[in-house]
C-alpha cells in the first residue's frame, strides 16, 4: 500500500520522534510498502540531501519556542493533497497532533482516506515548562486541548499501556479505537558494527575517562521536562561519594547552559561531561563505554534512549513509571526507583557489582529483542489493513487489538 507519514519533527533533526518515523518509513519499504513524507522545513533544507528526494515535501516552516532544532510547519492544504495524490496515498499516519498533523485529517477528507495518529508525547508534563505562565494553566484545560486535537483521527496508536490509559480516560477520548504498538529499536541500524576494545579506549581518552572510571550516561534532550537538574542532583552526590564515578550527558537542549554551569560552580568539569550533541549514527559507541544508564524523567511515552541502551547491554536505573513497565524489570536488566534519592543506593548496586552488572546486561539485550523493528513493522501494517478493511465506517478498539496481538515475533 500507499502511506504518508506526517511528522513536525524529521532529519536533520535528532529526536526520539524522528527516530521513529525514520526506522518506520525503512521497514514499511522493507516490507513492499511506499512511504512518503510530509515534514517541516528547517535551516538545513536547502542540502541537496534533503531538496532532491521527491518522496518529502518540506512545508514552508517557522522556529518553535520548544527549542533551536524545532519547526513549527504551516502547510497548505492543496499542496499536500496534490502529493498525495501524486503518489496515490491509501492512508495517512500523523506523529504529530499540531499543525502538520491537522493537515493530515483535511487533507485526508478531502481524498477520502483514513488518517491515524501516534500518539507519542503526554503534554500535561511539558506545557509548563513551554507556555508562558503556564504553571497556572490547571492540567484540565491542558487535558481538553489534548482532547480536541486528536478528536477527528480515525483511529490512535499508543505506544505503551501508560499512553492508552491515558487517552481512554473518561474526560479524554475513551470511545475512540486505539491499539497499543511499543516502539522499537532497529539493532542493524543502530548499531552499524561492534565497537572495538582501541575505539572504546579512544572514547574514554577524549572524555578524560580513565581505565578504571565507571560510567553513567545519559543520552537525550537536556531539557526540564526531562527533569534533567534533579537528575544532575542524583549525580553530584554519585561524583561526590566515589571517586571512580564520572558521568556523560550526551545531547542539547534548553537546560544545557545552567547544568554547565552548575557543574563548574562545584568544580566537577573533570567527573560530569557535556558532548554536546552528537549524530545519532554515531551515539552507538557512546553507549558501549557506559556501566549504567540514567534518567530521572516522568514524562515519558515510551522511551526510545531506554530500548537503546538495553540493545547495547547497558543496564538502566530510572525513576518507577508506567512507560517503563514492557521495558524495566526491578533486578534483573535494571531499577526503578521511588524516588531520586533512592536511585543512588541503585547504581552504586550495579556499578560495584560486576557479577549483577554482567548478568543485567544479558538480560538487557533479551528484553531489547522483544521490540524488534520487523515485528513493529508487522503490527504497524495489520493495524493499517484493519483500518482500511473497515473505513469509512466505525471500526473497535478490539478489532484493531486483535489483528495486532495476531502478529507474533
Amino acid at each position: 500500500m500507499n502511506i504518508a507519514l506526517f511528522s513536525d519533527s524529521y532529519l536533520p533533526t535528532k529526536s526520539g520522534i524522528v527516530t521513529v518515523v525514520i526506522q518506520l518509513k525503512r521497514i514499511l519499504e522493507e516490507l513492499g510498502h511506499k512511504v512518503v513524507i510530509v515534514t517541516v522545513s528547517n535551516k538545513h533544507s536547502s542540502d541537496a540531501d534533503f531538496e532532491e528526494d521527491e518522496d518529502i515535501l518540506r512545508v514552508k516552516s517557522i522556529h518553535s519556542f520548544v527549542g533551536d532544532d524545532q519547526y513549527i510547519g504551516i502547510p497548505i492544504r492543496h499542496k499536500v493533497v496534490e502529493f498525495l495524490e501524486k503518489h496515490e496515498v491509501r492512508l495517512i499516519h500523523a506523529h504529530t497532533e499540531f499543525f502538520i498533523g491537522q493537515m493530515a485529517i483535511l487533507a485526508g477528507k478531502k481524498i477520502g482516506i483514513p488518517v491515524i495518529a501516534t500518539t507519542h508525547t503526554m503534554w500535561e508534563d511539558y506545557y509548563r515548562h513551554y507556555f508562558t505562565m503556564g504553571a497556572l494553566v490547571p492540567k484540565s484545560v491542558v487535558r481538553q486541548i489534548v482532547r480536541q486535537l486528536y478528536k477527528h483521527f480515525y483511529a490512535l496508536i499508543n505506544v505503551s499501556e501508560k499512553a492508552k490509559l491515558y487517552f481512554t480516560m473518561p474526560k479524554m477520548l475513551p470511545n475512540k479505537p486505539c491499539a497499543v504498538i511499543p516502539n522499537a529499536i532497529d539493532t542493524e541500524k543502530f548499531i552499524s558494527h561492534e565497537c572495538s576494545i582501541e575505539e572504546k579506549e579512544a572514547i574514554r581518552r577524549e572524555y578524560g575517562i580513565e581505565k578504571d572510571d565507571k560510567v553513567m550516561l545519559y543520552v537525550g534532550r537536556v531539557v526540564e521536562e526531562k527533569r534533567v537538574e534533579e537528575m544532575l542532583n542524583v549525580v553530584i552526590r554519585c561524583v561526590k561519594a566515589k571517586d571512580n564515578i564520572k558521568m556523560l550527558f550526551v545531547g542539547a537542549g534548553g537546560a544545557l547552559y545552567d547544568l554547565q554551569e552548575r557543574v563548574k560552580k562545584e568544580k566537577l568539569e573533570n567527573k560530569i561531561i557535556f558532548t554536546g550533541f552528537i549524530d545519532w549514527f554515531k551515539v552507538s559507541s557512546i553507549y558501549s563505554i557506559a556501566d549504567v544508564f540514567i534518567t530521572t524523567s516522568l514524562s515519558e511515552m515510551h522511551s526510545m534512549t531506554i530500548l537503546e541502551a538495553l540493545s547495547l547491554g547497558v543496564p538502566v536505573v530510572c525513576r518507577k513509571d508506567s512507560s517503563f513497565s514492557d521495558t524495566i524489570f526491578q533486578g534483573e536488566d535494571g531499577f526503578m526507583a521511588d524516588s531520586d534519592e533512592e536511585m543512588d543506593a541503585f547504581i552504586y548496586q550495579i556499578l560495584e557489582n560486576d557479577e549483577l552488572k554482567s548478568k543485567m546486561s544479558a538480560k538487557a539485550k533479551e528484553v531489547a529483542g522483544r521490540f524488534t523493528l520487523m515485528l513493529h513493522g508487522l503490527r504497524t501494517v495489520a493495524f493499517y489493513e484493519e483500518v482500511l478493511k473497515h473505513f469509512p465506517y466505525r471500526i473497535k478498539s478490539v478489532e484493531l487489538t486483535n489483528a495486532v496481538n495476531a502478529v507474533k515475533a
